[in-house]
């Protein structure tokens, strides 16, 4: 009969539509709840640090129970890493707009410096993180930490080249100067309960210091290849 058949038509219908909305309400309400727990284990990161960081600290202000937590993340470790990623690939794009800009070779090394020092004040956990992972697992950390990509420096090293050639600053090998400007960057802060025991300095002052540095480690690093 035409009638019975368009009803179980129909029923057939809200069927499909009901189990769609309900696959749709808990997607959302998953990717919700990891939301929290990661924004919730990057303000526990940032404040304890790796080794400091408690899974029940993160679970409580997540507002979940920790076995809840353990569900996603098996265990700190894991979470920690997934963080890190995040952070970092977020980080990634722009690096690789200060690197494929229009800006001049020193305007270019004062914006990465100051990217990337901000970066490492937001999320203070990053540089010891990398040393200890990139003496575990060199290859899979690097491969994991730009999702598969890296920073593009193609122009930045061509900039550095012709400068070179124009005599505009001093023979240098563009890696040489890339290491010497993140070693200015991250060393404090690798080096940060040292600097702060030998220089007498509280913490407002270390991070004093380092919006300082935005601005010194450029000028530095003019003086140090420009001919003039």
């Amino acid at each position: 009969m035409p009638g019975k058949k368009n009803l179980e038509e129909n029923i057939f219908v809200l069927l499909l539509l009901t189990i769609w909305l309900n696959y749709m309400v808990k997607t959302k309400k998953d990717t919700s709840t990891e939301e929290r727990i990661l924004n919730a284990a990057r303000e526990v990161f940032i404040e304890h640090g790796l080794a400091g960081a408690r899974m029940q600290e993160i679970a409580d202000k997540a507002g979940i129970n920790k076995a809840l937590l353990h569900y996603y993340f098996r265990n700190k470790e894991k979470l920690f890493e997934t963080v890190f990623i995040e952070t970092m690939q977020a980080f990634l794009p722009k690096i690789n707009s200060i690197f494929s800009s229009d800006l001049e070779l020193f305007e270019k090394i004062e914006a990465f410096c100051g990217e990337y020092i901000d970066k490492i004040l937001e999320n203070p956990f990053i540089p010891l993180f990398v040393l200890h992972e990139m003496n575990k697992q060199p290859d899979e950390f690097v491969k994991n930490m730009w999702g598969g990509k890296k920073p593009n420096i193609k122009i930045l090293v061509g900039q550095i080249e012709e400068a070179v050639h124009k005599k505009q600053i001093r023979p240098i090998h563009p890696a040489h100067l890339m290491m010497n400007i993140m070693g200015m960057c991250i060393f404090p802060f690798v080096g940060r309960p040292l600097v702060q025991l030998i220089m007498n300095v509280n913490d407002r002052q270390f991070t004093q210091m380092m919006q300082e540095r935005k601005k010194l480690i450029p000028e530095f690093v003019r003086l140090s290849i420009q001919i003039k």
